[in-house]
């Protein structure tokens, strides 16, 4: 140590043996004040500060829990069938000269469709007219020449064996007569399916065969092919499951309506009525054919046209629904912010809810959690937790 340092901590020792004690300790009690005073505004700031930094509230759009009749509906998808489905075939072979139908024409059952050369149908008529004229004579001379030999038998003047002979000839005769009438009355069946009529009503599709072809019952194509489309069905499956809900509806010759729409499911296409349930579950799918019939005023339903079907099988009668966008996900289930108001603040809780597999519109069936005439909120969730306080907007306006 130097000659200075030895010289500064003499001053210092010196210092204190100067400094009386009580003054010493005023100074260290005026130190522990300031720092007391010193931690007490640090602890009010940081209190202001917690309560300036409390979030405000939060901004939502609230819906009001309503009840209602709600439809309940099973969907699936169809296939359009028509009613009856004929394929117009010739039932005699000869040639096609006339086709009196337009392809797309909506017929009624017995207009006429087509024309068969009926020519050589007529020659054979006249032909087989003829030979029952002949045979007709014949037999009648047969007749004759029975009855003379019946009374020539009588006076023995000829044998049992001649007077047999002649009444086989009689029943040989009567049987070619018969021949010959079979004969016409089949000439004159096939003058009339010369002429082709539709067999049902309904709409024809496109030509098959063109006028000047000759044509054969062993065609397997026909002629033209008759679509029933006023009414016409629709089948379509749904699962083995709901089979008890539909029988219970039929065997209690209850109604069940059947809507069908688009594609898209945006368009309504026809609305009607169940028919029959299939006798049997197909084992591969599961599931089971239903046929609806609809009346198809307007023609919208075309045969083998893919749809979506809405069967209604029950209503769910003062269902309690909520907007879809009210509900909340979560890893314990489903929930809603539902509104708690009080004459001082406003705040939402987080109410668990049981949702039904049940949806009108945007709106969807609550089993639970939710009363009508409650609120829920529908937008703003996002920043909400179980008791944050809101303000509610109407429109542009918050209160």
């Amino acid at each position: 140590m130097n000659r200075d340092d030895n010289l500064l901590v003499h001053d210092t020792t010196n210092l204190k043996r100067r400094i009386p004690f009580n003054q010493r300790l005023n100074f260290w009690i005026v130190v522990l004040f300031i720092v007391l005073i010193w931690g007490d505004y640090r602890f009010w700031l940081g209190m202001l500060s917690r309560r300036t930094s409390v979030a405000p509230p939060v901004v939502v759009v609230l819906s009001k829990v309503s009840s209602a009749t709600v439809p309940v509906y099973l969907t699936a998808i169809g296939s359009v069938i028509p009613t009856n489905t004929v394929t117009v075939k010739t039932q005699i072979n000869g040639t096609l000269t006339q086709v009196a139908f337009r392809e797309g024409q909506m017929i009624k059952a017995g207009d006429l469709l087509a024309q068969i050369d009926p020519r050589p149908y007529q020659a054979q008529l006249l032909e087989y007219e003829g030979q029952l004229l002949r045979d007709q004579a014949l037999l009648e001379n047969a007749l004759i020449d029975l009855k003379r030999y019946q009374t020539l038998y009588k006076q023995n003047a000829v044998s049992q064996q001649t007077l047999a002979t002649q009444e086989s000839l009689v029943k040989q005769y009567r049987g070619a007569v018969q021949i010959d009438q079979g004969l016409i009355e089949s000439t004159k069946v096939s003058l009339i399916y010369c002429k082709i009529t539709a067999p049902v009503d309904g709409r024809v599709g496109l030509r098959l065969v063109d006028p000047g072809n000759f044509v054969q019952t062993s065609d397997s194509n026909g002629i033209a092919v008759v679509n029933t489309l006023n009414p016409i069905t629709v089948i379509f499956t749904i699962a083995e499951d709901y089979i008890p809900d539909v029988l219970q509806k039929i065997y209690g010759n209850v109604p069940l309506a059947v809507e069908v729409y688009d594609r898209q499911q945006n368009k309504l296409l026809a609305r009607g009525k169940l028919l029959t349930i299939d006798n049997q579950v197909d084992p591969t799918t599961g599931t089971v054919k239903l046929r609806a019939q609809f009346t198809n005023d307007n023609n919208l339903l075309f045969p083998s046209q893919f749809v979506n079907v809405k069967l209604l099988i029950k209503n769910l009668v003062n269902a309690v629904i909520i907007p879809t966008a009210a509900i909340q996900y979560s890893e314990k289930g489903h929930f809603a912010y539902v509104l708690n108001e009080s004459k001082t603040n406003k705040t939402v809780s987080a109410k668990p809810i049981n949702t039904l597999p049940v949806t009108i519109n945007d709106k969807t069936v609550v089993a639970s959690g939710v009363a009508p005439g409650q609120f829920v909120v529908t937008e703003g969730a996002d920043n909400l937790m179980d008791g944050s306080p809101v303000s509610i907007s109407l429109g542009h306006k918050i209160i």
